[in-house]
This record gives structure tokens, sequence and C-alpha cells, in this order.
């Protein structure tokens, strides 16, 4: 099954480390990344501002002048090296297409014959495995591309300012959602 899906030597390799003796796949896709930059675009529209405030900023305390470096850096120079961080953090959220692009490229769905598993990269290496009987509340979001998301988990948490958050865990951005829901349901079955 694996080779009818071209993965990287890296990613086939976290794969078949994964895999149980005797565990087969009923089914394995990569993301479509497109769909994982739509989430990013709340932070490129946010990081646009920011860029240009950190930037005019900096272009203000250094008194609307390049420094002649000849003369040495005087302290209003030296005071507006301090939006460096601000303009690096606007370029992170400009770019953070291109991370979350990159991370859906890393990223492995599989079913087996006995767990559904995510495999997300990048940085690290995140694997979650979930068995039978932790696909009880299954469901799908589909696009009218037939497109979608098959959906098997909710993580919650409260943040810093104890307002409650949830996460939606599963497949997302996947091709004929409505088949992988119906593999998940069988594989469902198992635990009743």
């Amino acid at each position: 099954m694996l080779d009818h899906l071209p993965l990287p030597r890296q990613l086939r390799q976290k794969v078949d480390r994964e895999l149980q003796p005797g565990e087969f796949i009923r089914w394995i896709e990569q993301p479509i990344p497109r769909f994982f930059t739509l989430e990013s675009i709340g932070a490129v529209l946010f990081g646009i501002p920011w860029t240009a405030f950190a930037l005019f900023w900096m272009w203000g305390a250094a008194g609307f002048k390049l420094p002649n470096l000849s003369h040495g850096l005087q302290f209003q120079h030296i005071f507006a090296l301090f939006g460096v961080p601000f303009v690096l953090i606007g370029l992170g959220m400009l770019s953070s297409p291109l991370w979350v692009w990159q991370q859906a490229k890393q990223t492995v769905y599989l079913i087996t014959d006995n767990r559904a598993i995510l495999l997300t990269g990048g940085g690290s290496t995140t694997i979650r495995s979930y068995t039978p009987e932790q696909l009880g509340n299954l469901f799908r979001k589909e696009r009218s591309d037939g497109t979608g998301d098959v959906i098997f988990a909710v993580r919650e948490w409260k943040d810093s300012d104890g307002d409650r958050r949830t996460e939606d865990i599963g497949f997302k951005g996947i091709r004929n959602p409505k088949n992988v829901e119906a593999l998940l349901k069988q594989l469902a079955q198992k635990s009743q």
C-alpha cells in the first residue's frame, strides 16, 4: 500500500518504524498543503501592520534618517535597534504560510488494521495513535471540491486567560473524506 503514495525516504522510514510487526496499512495520505496555508492568513493579516509599525517606529526612533556609521552610532540609533525583535516577529508572522506549508509536507496520515496514526513533522516529529476505542466521535467536514477533514478527537484546554480553547484532531485537508470516514468507522467497530 505504501508504494502507491510517493513519500520522501525520510517520511517512509518514519512510517515503517511506527508500524508494529504484522500491522498493515489500509489507507495512507499526506494532507493537501494549500488548506493549511489558510489557517495562517490571520497571522499574515496581523503581521502586515505589525511589521509596518515596527519599521516605522525604528525609522522614527533613528530621527527619520539612516545612521552615518563613519561618526559612530548615536543614542537614537541604538534606541532604534530595540525595534529589531519586533520586526523579526513581524517577519515570522508574514512567513507563517511557508512554515505551515513545510509542516504539511512533513505530515502523513495512516489507517492500519489496528489504529489511526498522525505523523506530524517539522523540527521534530509528533506521532499520535488512536485505537478503535478512541474513534467513537467521528465527524466529517467537506468542501465543495470534495476534499475535507475527518475529525475523531477534540483537545480542550484553558489558555493563560482562563478561556476555554479547543482543537480538532484528525485527518485534515484530505481527498475523499467520506471514504476515509467509512474506513475509520469500520476500525471503530472493532472495539464493540
